[in-house]
């Protein structure tokens, strides 16, 4: 999944985590009055037979609004598009049910995966080309109406539109029968398909409601899957699994403005990139719900907020404050402060993530100068620039997969490079080989936030020190994530990250760098990396022994690196965020890097 900086997705397994890594972490579970506490955990575990309702907290009091500021914006709350862990935490925590959920378990301080909608975590063939999910009886609307099988048919189905509805996680593409060939509900005749971004003639191409890789039999799901997929059941707890009753979406750009709740708060008012308020959901049952709690009258979300004012804010700690959290990392100042005033509103955490900057292999195509860019990137000035903090928001970066992740191989490639040396001669000598001295690099950066354009001037000193020309382009925060989508932008290095999509390397790789993705649109392939053998390789590890599968994703990670460059690590990601005194159920989620507001109140 994306990160909410940028864009990322989230993994480790087991007992292991980025504890160690970022410096987060620390108990968990409840203490005596019943609150939870942020710890490190994994996200491997599941538990299929948990039931509703979620017992509430002893300390929480019924009603109140909870105000969430950030300086994020979600570019989207379209259920379908919904890929960045800020919207992610959002929707899947408050507004949309899903086939399965993440819950946070206080006996084991992790996140664990359970059913949502579904009575269970589904059922696979022998074959495993089969997976069956039954709905629970008496799930409604936020408008009394009752939620169908026939409703996440459609949902899904919906998913597959990824030339109207961008930027959607797509595994569905790659796994479902006919994957590659159905282009969604909305593309029902040959003038549609041939408005496609990507349209070939060829490909046998078709679109509408008949599609039979997805049915509905009475309250069943049913799906059926071009090759095996064992991890589906972490994979139906996106919202890409939850029911959209098709008379609602009339004009599917347009459904984000006010999506069909299911969960325990539904939309009131929506302006994108300025703020989300919601309200209760009256027809929410909590008895069919393990994994969320309805204590708060309310959620009140103010996007693009200012930084320093909004630390400020929560800091004091008085009034209005007292109910108010934030989502981004604090900054220094502010972590030195609360950590010294009131460590009990600092939430630090895990975050299995990994920002890369992301060279266009059709621009960038020799591999020697996408080495010198690792050499010439200005690692310890550039974090420092953009407010990290080394140890607990960031930690020098080597291998793709983040510490934590099962089957993780530990290297460093170009050799030596250990994630925060910045070597100007190096990168200089690369370029001089490959015939390349001077190449222009190009890359976005957002000119209203102080501290991207601090980052950008550190990065064009460290580049041109080294050899490059250095040319970044202007964005905003508003429209940064859409920029950086557009395949026409000009630009020819992107950056983002990667959190894993549930505890494996699986939702690494083949969400990122199978080579069909390398023209879709939403740009899951975001480097266009596009190689036969990758894909082959990648074709392989999926069909093998589920036990042998973790560690063949750390071996295909560095072989990837050693033979294309195909990223440069640019660290691994923690939590750390503050919160105000009268904000419980604070929970860092180490599945998506985010706050888990589905168990939030007020004391």
């Amino acid at each position: 999944m994306r990160i909410k900086r940028t864009v990322i997705a989230a993994s480790a397994i087991a007992a292991l985590t980025l504890t160690a890594a970022c410096g987060g972490g620390g108990g968990g579970g409840q203490d005596s009055t019943g609150e939870f506490k942020s710890g490190g955990g994994a996200g491997a575990g599941k538990d299929a037979k948990a039931e509703g309702p979620m017992a509430m907290p002893k300390d929480a009091k019924e009603g109140g609004t909870i105000s969430v500021v950030t300086n994020n914006a979600p570019s989207t709350v379209d259920p379908t598009r919904t890929y960045y862990s800020d919207s992610l935490a959002i929707m899947s925590g408050l507004v949309t049910r899903s086939l399965t959920q993440y819950v946070y378990d206080k006996k084991t301080d992790d996140s664990i995966l359970v059913p949502d909608l579904a009575t269970d975590l589904g059922h696979v063939s022998e074959d495993g080309l089969t997976w069956t999910f039954t709905l629970k009886d008496g799930i409604k609307y936020e408008d009394g109406s009752a939620v169908t099988a026939e409703d996440v048919v459609y949902g899904i189905k919906r998913s597959f539109a990824t030339d109207t509805l961008t930027d959607g996680p797509t595994y569905q593409t790659t796994f479902f029968k006919d994957g590659d060939k159905y282009k969604g509900p909305f593309a029902d005749t040959d003038a549609e398909l041939k408005k496609l971004a990507d349209y070939d003639p060829k490909a046998g191409w078709y679109g509408g409601e008949d599609y039979d890789g997805v049915e509905a039999d009475g309250n069943k799901v049913v799906i059926h899957l071009a090759k095996p997929f064992p991890e589906l059941d972490y994979y139906a707890s996106f919202p890409v699994f939850s029911p959209i009753p098709k008379a609602k979406d009339k004009d599917p750009l347009a459904y984000e403005s006010h999506p069909v709740a299911t969960g325990p708060y539904k939309f009131e008012s929506y302006k994108p990139g300025t703020s989300l308020t919601l309200v209760k959901n009256d027809q929410w049952d909590a008895d069919t719900d393990p994994g969320r709690i309805q204590a708060a009258d309310g959620f009140d979300f103010k996007f693009a907020q200012d930084t320093a004012k909004i630390e400020n804010q929560i800091l004091g700690d008085k009034g209005s404050a007292r109910s108010m959290m934030g989502y981004d990392d604090v900054t220094p100042p502010t972590y030195k402060a609360i950590k010294e005033k009131a460590p009990e509103n600092l939430i630090e955490g895990t975050s299995p993530c990994t920002y890369m900057y992301r060279p266009d292999q059709n621009k960038i195509k020799d591999k020697r100068v996408r080495e010198a860019i690792s050499w010439a990137y200005p690692y310890q000035a550039a974090w420092k620039a953009s407010g990290e903090i080394v140890g607990v928001t960031i930690e020098p970066g080597t291998s793709l997969l983040p510490p934590g992740t099962a089957g993780r191989v530990e290297y460093q490639y170009p050799k030596g490079q250990d994630g925060q040396t910045t070597d100007p001669e190096k990168a200089k000598a690369l370029l001089k080989e490959a015939g390349a001295e001077g190449f222009e690099l190009k890359w976005h950066y957002q000119r209203d936030d102080e501290r991207s354009v601090a980052k950008k001037d550190q990065m064009v000193k460290g580049f041109e020190a080294a050899g490059f020309k250095a040319t970044p382009v202007a964005s905003t925060d508003e429209t940064y994530r859409d920029d950086e989508s557009n395949r026409d932008a000009p630009i020819n290095m992107r950056y983002g990250g990667w959190c894993s999509d549930w505890p494996s390397g699986g939702s690494w790789f083949p969400a990122q760098w199978i080579g069909s993705n390398a023209n879709k649109a939403g740009m899951p392939n975001p480097t266009n990396f596009k190689q036969a053998d990758a894909d082959a390789k990648q074709d392989e590890i999926l069909k093998m022994d589920p036990d042998k599968v973790p560690g063949a994703w750390g071996e295909f990670d560095k072989w990837m690196q050693e033979n294309y460059m195909v990223e440069i690590n640019a660290g691994y990601d923690g939590n750390a965020f503050i919160k105000g005194s009268d904000v419980g159920g604070v929970v860092n989620n180490p599945v998506s890097g985010m706050p888990s507001f589905s168990i939030m109140y007020l004391k």
